[in-house]
């Protein structure tokens, strides 16, 4: 007999409200502009944190500077400045009054009365084991201050950049600043720029953390009067939402842009990074003025380093190029021919892409099949069309695309730059020839220095990308696994722990291979430049070895000699007892000598010639042989001994550029006529 519930006996329904399953919403399709993408992804850009917004901001304020005034060959003057904006001020620059806490327990630094009860308590047994402590007569550390309980209050900075650039034309400054993925430095060819933002950035990160506009102040070479612009962005319709534009009077014709943004930043925790920056962007342009302050209410805070011209040798400006054909895709291919103004395929072959002259061109179409044929109209290629294009470019044979569209620091610039900001006692510097990866050109310059100031122990890598400084994620770029793990440094008389070695990589192309979605460092699978960068370290090294071998030789050699007059006094005794026992044999007549040797007796027999006279003489001879070889070594080595005198390269004036410029890998020769 079953004792449990009959199957066919109804479930009692539970009390309670019964759940009925939700029905899932219609989705809707959304859109996103640009200017909103990047809000919502702002690390993809740097912006990851405020601090790091601060030194993102620097960065894309003084590349533009450059930029700027590189583009019409004018040696670059930037002035940065970083004034630190208490609350109060914040407030009342933006119309809020301040305001008094009321519930002090809804701030982060809030302490209870429990949390403050067991600090006390804890404070005061640390106090009583160090009483014991010093009871006992043992160490007392000194007491550790105590961690006071964080807020979130924002620190707000405003950030000004001015240069003497090229200015902005006025009409395009709206779009320039207030529509995200418009600028002038798109096409290939060698940028600085990572993302093409430039200020938009943080001007996107200025309205989330601040609510205020950016301020452009404007002016270029052939104008008369100045732009000034006060906007901010539209972020969902990536539109510049304008509040001044207006035009005003250039009585001293100053040209350039003058930037100025207010953003929440942390200058305490990257302060070292953006200081690091502008000293490395001081050795990758020597021939720029860099004047850097951060201003604060507190006196004892405020920075100010001028970082000074060294040279007026400017780089040559990179050009625009086409496209190499093993360098493009499907996409790509598709553009080109949308943009395209020519005709036949055979003319867009030849004029979008590097390296097609007409004849390969015209064997290229012979290639692709019965399909194609030269004055075929380029505009209509099927899809599949396309594919096959691409297909034998992947497989066809071409010239590699010429170096001389990049624009490399040079190897004066990078040795004078090295020289400049560390002082170091060696350094040696090298420039490979251009090279390719994916159809993009690239040159890889080098240089290793030894010894200089504020430079640690071992390695110190130094990484430049198209001329700008690289300072995060490090361990995993290139130049530093090379130079950790691929240089054996003791075969070029180097020790790698105990030296201090800079060891400085420029990589310039037109498509620099960045890893990480905010591209601040170059991937190490690439053997083209992994390759490239272990040649020009290792030719450096080789310079030194030749250095340091001919150092350490005329040091040995510099020592033996002076180690002489530490025997003068027993070397003068010997010779003078020698010649004295010799004279009396002289003169008994029982041996005779030369006249020469006669005459010498003779003088050391009546005191002419002394143990004083004797060692007067080896000690000059020690001294000539000393100053011999000290004038040896210091050809051989350069003489680094103080006092040290700068030299500088003035700049010239206008209406003096009457000169010629013989260049050379490690120095210019100037000729006035």
């Amino acid at each position: 007999m079953e004792t449990g519930r009959s199957s066919e006996s109804p479930e009692v329904p539970k009390k309670g409200k019964s759940k009925t399953p939700r029905k899932p919403k219609d989705s809707i399709l959304k859109q996103k502009s640009p200017a909103e993408f990047f809000a919502d992804n702002k690390n993809i850009a740097g912006f990851d944190n405020p601090g790091k917004c601060l030194y993102t901001t620097v960065r894309e304020l003084v590349e533009n500077a450059l930029d700027s005034a590189e583009s019409i060959s004018e040696l670059p003057v930037v002035e940065i400045t970083i004034e630190e904006i208490g609350r109060g001020k914040f407030n009342s620059m933006i119309g809020l009054a301040d305001h008094e806490r009321r519930d002090e327990a809804l701030y982060d630094d809030f302490e209870t009365a429990k949390a403050r009860e067991k600090r006390l308590a804890k404070e005061a047994r640390v106090l009583e084991i160090q009483a014991k402590n010093v009871a006992l007569g043992k160490k007392v550390k000194d007491p550790a201050a105590t961690k006071a309980v964080k807020g979130r209050e924002a620190s707000y900075y405003r950030v000004t950049c001015k240069d003497n650039g090229r200015g902005m034309p006025h009409d395009d400054i709206p779009n320039m600043f207030g529509r995200v993925l418009s600028g002038t430095k798109y096409g290939l060819k060698q940028t600085r720029g990572k993302f093409g933002l430039g200020a938009k950035m943080a001007l996107i990160w200025s309205k989330m953390s601040t609510g205020l506009p950016i301020e452009i102040t404007s002016s270029m070479n052939s104008q008369n009067y100045t732009s000034f612009c006060r906007l901010d962005i539209d972020i969902h319709k990536n539109v510049p939402h304008i509040h001044i534009h207006e035009k005003g009077e250039n009585k001293e014709r100053w040209h350039g842009a003058e930037i100025q943004i207010v953003i929440e930043g942390n200058w305490t925790t990257y302060r070292s990074k953006i200081l690091h920056y502008m000293r490395q962007m001081a050795v990758i342009t020597p021939y720029a003025q860099f004047l850097f302050q951060f201003v604060s209410d507190s006196p004892e805070k405020n920075v100010t380093i001028r970082f000074t011209r060294r040279t007026d040798i400017m780089p040559s400006v990179p050009l625009e190029t086409k496209y190499h054909p093993s360098a493009v895709d499907i996409l790509l291919i598709k553009r080109l021919i949308t943009e395209t103004s020519k005709q036949t395929l055979l003319q867009f072959l030849q004029h979008e892409f590097v390296n097609i002259g007409k004849s390969h061109a015209e064997r290229l179409i012979g290639e692709m099949g019965p399909d194609f044929s030269p004055k075929m109209s380029v505009k209509s290629l099927t899809p599949q069309q396309i594919v096959r294009i691409h297909q034998l470019f992947r497989q066809a044979k071409f010239d590699d695309p010429s170096g001389d569209i990049l624009s490399p620091a040079g190897e004066y610039n990078l040795r004078l730059g090295i020289i400049k900001e560390l002082h170091p006692d060696m350094v040696a510097t090298f420039s490979g020839s251009a090279q390719v990866f994916e159809g993009h050109p690239f040159i890889v310059e080098a240089g290793v220095s030894i010894g200089g100031k504020d430079v640690k122990q071992g390695l110190n890598v130094f990484r430049f990308a198209n001329r700008i400084p690289l300072l995060f994620e490090q361990g995993a770029d290139v130049v530093t696994r090379t130079a950790m793990k691929r240089i054996n440094w003791n075969s070029y008389k180097i020790n790698q722990t105990q030296d201090k070695i800079g060891v400085f990589v420029s990589i310039v192309s037109t498509k620099i291979p960045f890893k990480g979605t905010g591209k601040e460092y170059i991937g190490d699978d690439i053997s083209e430049i992994a390759s490239a960068v272990k040649t020009a370290i290792q030719q450096c090294c080789n310079q030194l070895k030749s250095k340091i071998v001919k150092r350490i030789h005329a040091r040995e050699q510099q020592e033996r000699k002076r180690n002489l007059s530490k025997y003068i006094p027993s070397a003068t005794a010997a010779i003078y007892d020698l010649l004295k026992q010799t004279t009396i044999v002289h003169a008994s007549k029982k041996r005779r000598f030369r006249d020469d040797n006669a005459d010498l007796l003779k003088q050391v027999s009546v005191n002419s010639l002394t143990k004083d006279t004797f060692r007067e003489k080896l000690a000059q001879h020690v001294e000539k042989v000393d100053y011999e070889m000290g004038l040896e070594y210091a050809t051989q080595t350069g003489v680094n001994e103080e006092p040290r005198e700068d030299i500088y390269i003035e700049s010239l004036d206008e209406d003096k550029k009457n000169f010629i410029d013989l260049q050379s890998p490690i120095f210019v020769f100037r000729l006035y006529h």
